[in-house]
């Protein structure tokens, strides 16, 4: 469901003012807030934003067509941000100050990833060895048959996983992976990824796949159930001897009818600032896109440092549907 969280009036209307961004929004974190105010109190450029899911978003822009008041897209994964690419609503970005500060493989020419999130194996520890998990082609080996839990096939995470298997081992042997996984399945897929953590900390299955945020979200969290569940499981950074670990990002581009044209590029370039790469980070337990930026998050630190796969984002495009046409083939679903 969409939610107007400040007033957007029409195309024409909102062209009229330059200090007014128009921001449509699927992330939906509560410490967006002090980014978003930030950007006003540095620039004076205020942001109208509307909230919802991806699919809801993406379906309202291409209706509104070129009425469209809506600025930038900013969303999670870059298998949603494909998406939109593919359906023609970007407009080409072309800021050298991006270009100096997001490295080549997190941007594309007509949308930037902004943050990072790492997609690490959760074991429990007194069923599973870490040496059992130390490659996402483990996940698929029969001494894991019936200790798999997953959240869907078709949620961009996993297609964006799968979309990078592919990438670095061609079609064939990704359809292998995943056969051998939805073999070793403890239970159809369900939930989030809070959900696999919690499974496995309850002995439901023996390893899922999850995004650090969540993991660091429950080492940071005040009550005691989060952190009985942060003692019972361990974490590991796959393929650390291969390609690094996958990582899926939250990034943003300028939307092709865009109104306020300097206020959008103005916007992401502020993402990519200092104060924005840390409120990503201390904030919402995402990893800086900018390389080098100073964060202060305990959770972050308390993971450690991992060598993250370099792939191009636009490579997780490239194969987004070749992914989910073997996990519907394989079952993944």
């Amino acid at each position: 469901m969409l939610m107007l969280l400040a007033a957007i009036s029409g195309g024409a209307a909102a062209a009229g003012d330059p200090a007014t961004l128009n921001l449509y929004s699927a992330r939906h974190y509560q410490t967006d807030e002090a980014l978003y105010s930030e950007f006003t109190r540095q620039t004076g450029i205020r942001i109208n934003r509307i909230e919802g899911k991806e699919d809801e978003l993406l379906e309202r822009i291409r209706n509104e067509g070129r009425n469209s008041p809506a600025d930038v897209l900013i969303t999670v994964d870059a298998a949603r941000l494909s998406t939109a690419d593919e359906m023609g609503l970007f407009q080409p970005i072309a800021s050298k100050k991006l270009e100096a500060k997001i490295p080549a493989h997190l941007r594309t020419d007509d949308w930037i990833a902004f943050s990072t999130r790492a997609r690490v194996i959760v074991y429990a520890k007194d069923s599973v060895q870490a040496s059992d998990v130390a490659n996402y082609a483990d996940l698929a080996q029969p001494k894991l048959k019936g200790k798999v839990c997953s959240r869907s096939g078709s949620h961009p995470y996993n297609l964006s996983l799968m979309a990078s298997i592919i990438a670095h081992e061609g079609e064939a042997k990704a359809e292998s992976w995943a056969r051998g996984v939805v073999a070793n399945f403890a239970r159809p897929p369900r939930g989030g990824d809070t959900d696999q953590i919690k499974a496995v900390a309850a002995g439901e299955c023996g390893v899922a796949v999850a995004n650090t945020y969540y993991l660091a979200r429950l080492m940071r969290s005040d009550k005691a159930e989060d952190r009985a569940i942060m003692e019972k499981i361990g974490v590991v950074w796959p393929d650390q001897k291969g390609a690094g670990t996958h990582i899926n990002i939250s990034g943003a581009g300028i939307l092709k009818y865009a109104p306020h044209r300097e206020s959008a590029e103005r916007f992401l370039e502020y993402l990519a600032s200092d104060s924005a790469q840390r409120y990503f980070a201390d904030g919402n337990n995402e990893w800086p896109a900018v390389t080098g930026a100073r964060i202060d998050n305990p959770a972050l630190a308390a993971l450690g440092p991992f060598k993250a796969d370099t792939l191009p984002v636009k490579s997780l495009a490239m194969y987004r549907a070749k992914a989910q046409m073997i996990f519907d083939r394989v079952g993944y679903r």
